[in-house]
């Protein structure tokens, strides 16, 4: 066993039998590099990653190759989701040097840590091959290193966008141009962005449905839909039981890379929770819920933390969890169950995948498939329901893939924010319930008393001062329970975050933040993380935390803050896409009407619980018994509960139901947009 045999971390402990002399980083490794002067391998990876796996058992297994890289390099190990910091470097040095990243990550540095060569998966052949050859070239032409070195490392140290943006205003011409782009860049037929692998990309569909109640005849709800349905009925969704996996490799939703992520599965909760407020559309009722059931199921810890992700691998093959035979079907639930269920999940002697397997998914609408085998629906729900219960039961028997049981804030927060998300669509209280017991956990166990967050929670302990996601994201899940429960305590910590995030995280050559405290600078470079991805990037997540609480505190500090990070990057919101998608909503909320909710009485949370029924993306909401906010001041009605609908601090006169609040919002909207879905909104409420 070598030294990662006593690191927290899970990925680093897959990896405590190799041969090869792995060290954490930290001082002890580059001292060590510094003292014989060799150069660093940084192996960058995390639990869940397939061929992190297969190069691990390949090459890093391999006491020959493990012996070559003992004698001539200092090795490190890093895993990803601990030190997301160190990845972000040597990703980048890996897109200088090779043009492409991915993990495992395998990059070659100075003693000092500047890299000079990054590349992603090796086979063994051409990793010994590439050890030589680098081993080589740092004995025999030290200097062609370290120029090489020293070029990459000021790239990775230049700043890629505007610190001195314009000043000119911002119009909706940008928003709407920027919607336009982005819907320009959706797969027609199967949803997500054209071209495979296909990500999930959460804020990119999320932009996409915030453009339809903005923009409503631009046709983004119905690329949503079917972005929506095709991943729902694809093999990326675990139709037994729940969840997403990270990607398809296809085009179709069909062929998922099996690995489940706790960030991703939070995020389509709230994702699906949205469509639903919009469509009404039961099977994404049922996907919220049955996501939920899979995190709570599988990822939820006793104490009230997520672990990160579920391995893609069990018994050394991937997907082997997730897999079915035809005859395996049909021993499990008999003749009558599996002539539905075999059609209807499109199973095959031959296989849809590999070797005779099959990944179950849905080729059809439930009406149209229950029309074509003369069954009606209810009954098609009630075969579904049970042949998933007996599949589900009996896969629970099988060797099940490894999970990774760090528990990252970042992350947990999401999956905070996605409860709250779905307790406004679906009104169930336990959805409350599972993001406060989890915002508490991460309260009482991650956050010190002076507003600093860990980032790392693994065996009893936190670990790792927290980066800007962490922050910014907590943050955010802060606010959103303060909108559900009006408990000004979460607010209260949100405004504490924002400002360790203030006085630590800040640049003061640009508007935006750096992902690195100034506690904890030990690398190379210090970066800015602010391009949208799978997860939103920390400083647009961060520009949305300082919007909402210049509302809500009446500080006109904040919004000038969330003003100028938006534009700084004002040129990227508008051409490059769904990479500034969650950019793009806050620039949608600074040029449209957006508006603030007052709620004061004793029904003041029974009518916000009302109103929160409705997708409404450009509301913030405050509220209670007690004028505690510079919104409530001066609200208070006696004997009543009032709702008051204001935009820019300026308050129409109160009214006394949810249904009457929410018409006066469309209302105001049908003034400055207008919108005529907006209209038929209207209708629809006093129809009711």
């Amino acid at each position: 066993m070598n030294r990662l045999s006593r690191a927290t971390s899970p990925y680093l402990k897959q990896h405590a039998d190799n041969p090869v002399n792995w060290y954490e980083w930290g001082e002890e490794a580059l001292s060590r590099a510094k003292t014989e002067d060799k150069p660093l391998i940084i192996s960058i990876g995390y639990a869940a990653c397939h061929w992190c796996h297969v190069m691990a058992s390949e090459s890093f297994s391999d006491r020959a190759i493990a012996s070559f890289m003992n004698e001539h390099f200092i090795c490190i190990k890093v895993d990803r989701e601990e030190r997301p910091d160190i990845d972000q470097i040597y990703m980048e040095a890996a897109f200088h040097t090779s043009g492409r990243g991915g993990w495992p990550l395998n990059a070659f540095a100075l003693p000092d840590g500047k890299p000079f060569f990054a590349a992603t998966y090796f086979p063994p052949k051409q990793w010994i091959e590439l050890l030589h050859q680098i081993s080589n070239v740092y004995l025999t032409d030290s200097g062609q290193v370290r120029e090489a070195a020293g070029s990459i490392t000021e790239g990775i140290r230049s700043i890629p966008f505007n610190t001195s943006p314009a000043p000119e205003p911002f119009v909706k011409t940008d928003y709407l141009t920027s919607g336009k782009n982005q819907i320009a860049l959706i797969d027609p037929e199967w949803g997500g962005y054209k071209g495979a692998p296909k990500f999930l990309m959460p804020s990119g569909i999320e932009f996409l449905l915030q453009f339809h109640y903005l923009a409503p005849n631009s046709g983004s709800l119905n690329e949503s839909i079917i972005t929506l349905d095709a991943m729902a009925k694809g093999g990326i969704y675990d139709q037994i039981g729940g969840g997403f996996s990270r990607y398809s490799t296809d085009p179709f939703w069909k062929v998922p890379h099996f690995e489940k992520m706790l960030y991703d599965n939070a995020q389509m909760i709230g994702l699906y929770s949205h469509a639903f407020q919009i469509t009404n559309k039961q099977r994404y009722a049922d996907i919220i819920k049955q996501t939920i059931q899979f995190a709570e199921r599988e990822l939820l810890q006793p104490d009230g933390g997520f672990s990160s992700s579920i391995d893609a691998d069990s018994e050394h093959e991937e997907g082997k969890f997730y897999l079915w035979t035809k005859k395996e079907i049909e021993a499990i639930l008999g003749q009558s169950l599996a002539e539905i269920i075999l059609p209807y999940y499109q199973v095959t002697e031959e296989g849809n995948w590999e070797h005779g397997k099959n990944i179950l998914h849905i080729a059809s609408e439930k009406d149209d498939f229950a029309c074509k085998y003369g069954i009606p629906v209810k009954e098609l729900e009630r075969i579904l329901k049970k042949s998933n219960g007996l599949l589900l039961q009996q896969r629970n028997k099988r060797i099940r893939p490894t999970t990774d049981q760090k528990i990252l804030a970042s992350w947990n927060a999401l999956m905070v924010s996605g409860y709250i998300q779905a307790y406004h669509a679906l009104g169930k209280p336990k959805y409350l319930a599972g993001a406060l017991r989890t915002a508490t956990f991460l309260e009482t166990q991650m956050v010190a008393e002076n507003g600093m967050l860990f980032h790392t929670y693994s065996e009893g302990e936190a670990t790792t001062a927290a980066f800007l996601d962490d922050y910014a994201l907590l943050a955010t899940a802060c606010i959103d329970l303060y909108e559900a429960t009006f408990n000004l305590h979460w607010l209260t910590l949100a405004k504490r975050l924002t400002g360790f995030v203030e006085d630590h995280f800040s640049d003061p050559h640009s508007n935006l933040f750096f992902y690195t405290s100034d506690q904890t600078n030990e690398l190379i470079a210090r970066k800015h993380d602010f391009s949208d991805n799978v997860i939103p990037s920390s400083n647009s997540v961060l520009s949305h935390v300082f919007y909402k609480l210049a509302i809500l505190f009446e500080n006109g500090k904040y919004r000038q803050t969330a003003e100028k990070m938006v534009s700084t990057l004002r040129n990227e919101i508008v051409t490059q896409g769904v990479y500034h998608s969650n950019w793009a909503m806050l620039l949608g909320k600074l040029v449209f009407p957006s508006h603030e909710i007052a709620i004061l009485g004793e029904k003041a949370l029974p009518f916000c619980r009302l109103m929160k029924k409705d997708y409404l993306p450009t509301t913030v909401f405050a509220g209670g018994t007690d004028e505690n906010l510079p919104l409530l001041k001066h609200r208070s009605i006696p004997g009543k509960t009032a709702i008051y609908v204001c935009r820019d601090k300026t308050c129409t006169p109160p009214v006394w139901s949810a249904k009457s609040a929410l018409t006066r919002i469309w209302a105001l909207l049908l003034l400055l947009l207008p919108n005529l879905a907006g209209l038929a909104q209207i209708i629809g409420y006093w129809a009711q």
